[in-house]
Protein backbone atom coordinates (compact mmCIF):
# COMPACT_ATOMS: atom_id res chain seq x y z
CA UNK A 1 0.00 0.00 0.00
CA UNK A 2 2.66 2.32 0.90
CA UNK A 3 4.32 1.34 -2.61
CA UNK A 4 0.92 2.96 -4.36
CA UNK A 5 0.69 5.84 -2.26
CA UNK A 6 4.62 6.70 -3.63
CA UNK A 7 3.36 6.27 -7.14
CA UNK A 8 0.93 8.57 -6.61
CA UNK A 9 3.48 11.37 -5.29
CA UNK A 10 5.18 10.52 -8.39
CA UNK A 11 2.19 12.03 -10.41
CA UNK A 12 0.63 14.55 -8.43
CA UNK A 13 4.42 16.02 -8.38
CA UNK A 14 5.26 15.62 -12.44
CA UNK A 15 2.05 17.10 -13.66
CA UNK A 16 1.75 20.18 -11.24
CA UNK A 17 5.57 21.07 -11.97
CA UNK A 18 5.34 20.64 -15.60
CA UNK A 19 2.24 22.92 -15.11
CA UNK A 20 4.26 25.69 -13.24
CA UNK A 21 6.82 25.84 -15.89
CA UNK A 22 4.61 26.46 -18.60
CA UNK A 23 3.08 28.95 -16.69
CA UNK A 24 6.45 30.73 -16.09
CA UNK A 25 7.57 30.36 -18.98
CA UNK A 26 4.93 31.54 -21.41
CA UNK A 27 5.06 34.64 -19.92
CA UNK A 28 8.86 35.09 -20.12
CA UNK A 29 8.93 34.09 -24.04
CA UNK A 30 6.56 37.04 -24.55
CA UNK A 31 9.50 39.23 -23.78
CA UNK A 32 11.86 37.38 -26.39
CA UNK A 33 13.13 39.77 -29.35
CA UNK A 34 10.64 39.74 -32.35
CA UNK A 35 12.62 38.05 -34.50
CA UNK A 36 13.24 35.30 -31.61
CA UNK A 37 9.19 35.14 -30.42
CA UNK A 38 7.86 33.80 -33.81
CA UNK A 39 10.37 30.59 -33.99
CA UNK A 40 12.52 30.43 -31.15
CA UNK A 41 9.89 30.97 -28.44
CA UNK A 42 6.78 29.60 -30.45
CA UNK A 43 8.51 25.90 -30.68
CA UNK A 44 9.91 26.22 -27.02
CA UNK A 45 6.40 27.25 -25.53
CA UNK A 46 4.51 24.21 -28.07
CA UNK A 47 7.83 22.05 -26.49
CA UNK A 48 6.46 22.75 -22.86
CA UNK A 49 2.74 22.34 -23.66
CA UNK A 50 4.02 19.13 -25.47
CA UNK A 51 5.37 17.62 -21.75
CA UNK A 52 2.29 19.09 -19.91
CA UNK A 53 0.21 16.66 -22.53
CA UNK A 54 2.23 13.87 -22.31
CA UNK A 55 2.09 13.60 -18.33
CA UNK A 56 -1.43 14.12 -18.29
CA UNK A 57 -2.08 10.98 -20.78
CA UNK A 58 0.49 9.24 -18.83
CA UNK A 59 -1.82 9.64 -16.04
CA UNK A 60 -4.54 8.00 -17.66
CA UNK A 61 -2.53 5.28 -19.65
CA UNK A 62 -1.96 1.48 -18.95
CA UNK A 63 1.36 1.94 -21.18
CA UNK A 64 3.20 4.83 -18.85
CA UNK A 65 6.82 4.62 -19.42
CA UNK A 66 6.29 4.77 -23.15
CA UNK A 67 4.65 8.00 -22.98
CA UNK A 68 6.82 8.92 -19.81
CA UNK A 69 9.90 8.29 -22.10
CA UNK A 70 7.92 11.27 -24.70
CA UNK A 71 7.43 13.54 -22.28
CA UNK A 72 11.37 13.11 -20.86
CA UNK A 73 12.79 13.55 -24.66
CA UNK A 74 10.36 16.59 -25.44
CA UNK A 75 12.00 18.11 -21.96
CA UNK A 76 15.67 17.12 -23.30
CA UNK A 77 14.26 19.07 -26.79
CA UNK A 78 12.96 22.05 -24.61
CA UNK A 79 16.17 22.47 -22.53
CA UNK A 80 18.64 22.85 -25.72
CA UNK A 81 16.04 25.11 -27.19
CA UNK A 82 15.85 27.23 -23.82
CA UNK A 83 19.80 26.98 -23.34
CA UNK A 84 19.88 28.23 -27.25
CA UNK A 85 17.79 31.21 -26.65
CA UNK A 86 20.12 32.06 -24.00
CA UNK A 87 22.91 32.02 -25.96
CA UNK A 88 21.70 33.81 -28.67
CA UNK A 89 21.41 36.78 -26.00
CA UNK A 90 18.01 36.94 -26.12
CA UNK A 91 16.89 36.65 -21.97
CA UNK A 92 18.79 37.63 -19.09
CA UNK A 93 20.65 34.95 -16.90
CA UNK A 94 18.10 35.09 -13.97
CA UNK A 95 15.80 34.28 -16.52
CA UNK A 96 17.84 31.55 -18.06
CA UNK A 97 18.70 30.04 -14.69
CA UNK A 98 15.52 30.14 -13.13
CA UNK A 99 14.06 27.95 -16.18
CA UNK A 100 16.70 25.95 -16.08
CA UNK A 101 15.79 24.76 -12.47
CA UNK A 102 12.51 24.65 -12.86
CA UNK A 103 13.05 21.95 -16.11
CA UNK A 104 15.55 20.14 -14.18
CA UNK A 105 13.11 19.60 -11.19
CA UNK A 106 10.75 18.46 -13.43
CA UNK A 107 13.33 15.90 -15.23
CA UNK A 108 13.71 14.30 -11.85
CA UNK A 109 9.68 14.03 -11.54
CA UNK A 110 9.67 12.20 -14.67
CA UNK A 111 12.82 10.46 -13.82
CA UNK A 112 11.14 9.03 -10.77
CA UNK A 113 8.27 8.31 -12.73
CA UNK A 114 9.65 6.06 -14.71
CA UNK A 115 11.44 3.94 -12.07
CA UNK A 116 8.55 3.64 -10.70
CA UNK A 117 6.56 2.09 -13.74
CA UNK A 118 9.63 0.63 -15.54
CA UNK A 119 8.25 -2.94 -17.32
CA UNK A 120 9.61 -5.88 -15.46
CA UNK A 121 11.92 -8.17 -17.55
CA UNK A 122 10.93 -11.99 -17.22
Amino acid sequence: MIENKSKTAIVSQAVPAAHELSLWLIPQLDQLPRQRRDGLGARIESCAIDVLEALIEATYSQHKHHILSQANRKLELLRHLWRLCYELEAMPQESYEHGTKLCNELGRQIGGWMKSVRPSIK
